[in-house]
């Protein structure tokens, strides 16, 4: 079973969280810029990294 993103939801239960009003004409606005941010994300959270190991310490 594939989960699905549901942007919507997301944006009420996050403005429920911070106690933040979203006025309702602007909702759908806010919606449409998180499901932008949503797509940007998933990009960047597909590409893939090659496998590297991290230096035990720092040195300039």
């Amino acid at each position: 079973m594939e989960k699905t993103f549901d942007v919507a939801q997301y944006v009420d239960c996050t403005a429920l969280i911070l106690d933040l009003e979203i006025n309702p004409e602007y909702r759908e606005s806010v919606i449409a810029n998180f499901e932008k941010i949503q797509a940007i994300a998933q990009l960047v959270n597909e590409f893939l990294l090659p496998e590297i190991e991290a230096s035990p310490t720092f040195e300039p």
